[in-house]
């Protein structure tokens, strides 16, 4: 059984001012490989007298090659290269085998799999503040959905409290967006602990202010509730304007239920006012 199976040498306090004081830069983006990839000088990778590459400069080179692959389509050939990266030590490719693994992503789908090597990556951890740290933050919001849910056939069991727990090392200490998100929406519902609205607000408004469009959603809808008509309709409706396709269902849903009860004045402001916060 994995009953220690979290995050064995991180502490969990739960004392949100001590928390407070940790991490001080903003999270980097969650999926970021190309960002990364950019990032990295083409020279970095030149061979110096037709040497093979060794250690970390063979591990980014396999990696580079498995990123064209995928982005190609030949999935089996990126699937190996990462393989061979994460044996050298790349963490972006273990992350990206993870991914591949939760996704069925040109692999046979296998969450329990796609678990053990996100455990590996937060348990090695990174330095905050470096190349890596993201990747470590990423691993810790996805931990924390599967033991929010369990995995079916697997030792991980559904354990809400827990996973409160990992989504708050993920927000407080990487400043992770959806971590906070996620943290927000348990606060709110009381999933897994006490509810606390005023808890959720925080997490939410810190999220929404690095443009997560469910937290201007989840936000919006709390303001609009508490009396704040017009702003809680204009945080709605950027929401809606930043939102991926796959949220934008339910955000227009809240959004839509909320003009319906509001008057013509407010919607009418709500909308400039989040067409506005949309374009900054």
């Amino acid at each position: 059984m994995l009953r220690g199976y979290l995050i064995d040498n991180l502490t969990v306090i739960r004392n949100l001012g001590h928390y407070a004081k940790l991490a001080s830069r903003p999270a980097m983006l969650v999926c970021f490989c190309a960002g990364l990839l950019l990032s990295i000088p083409a020279h970095a990778f030149d061979q110096q007298d037709g040497a093979e590459p060794t250690g970390e400069r063979k591990a980014w080179t396999t990696f580079r090659f498995g990123f064209s692959a995928y982005k190609s389509g030949r999935k089996d050939e990126a699937f190996k290269a990462y393989s061979d990266a994460a044996k050298d030590g790349h963490i972006g490719a273990r992350w990206k085998l993870a991914k591949m693994y939760a996704a069925g992503d040109g692999v046979e789908e296998n969450d329990f799999e796609a678990f053990q090597i996100l455990r590996g990556i937060v348990k090695e951890g990174a330095e905050q503040g470096s190349r890596d740290s993201s990747f470590v933050a990423d691993a810790l919001v996805s931990i924390g959905a599967y033991v929010q849910r369990g995995i079916a056939g697997s030792p991980v069991k559904a354990d809400p409290a827990r996973a409160r727990d990992i989504y708050w090392q993920a927000a407080a200490n990487f400043k992770d967006a959806d971590a906070q998100f996620e943290l927000g929406k348990m606060f709110l519902s009381g999933e897994g602990g006490a509810v606390d609205a005023r808890q959720a607000g925080r997490w939410f408004n810190l999220s929404a202010s690095k443009g997560h469009a469910g937290s201007q959603a989840m936000l919006g809808k709390m303001m609009f509730d508490a009396g704040k008509t017009v702003e809680g309709l204009g945080l709605m409706t950027a929401a809606l304007h930043n939102a991926e396709e796959a949220d934008r269902g339910w955000i227009r849903a809240m959004q839509e239920e909320a003009f319906a009860v509001s008057s013509e004045a407010d919607r009418r402001t709500g909308i400039s006012y989040g067409d506005s916060l949309a374009r900054n």
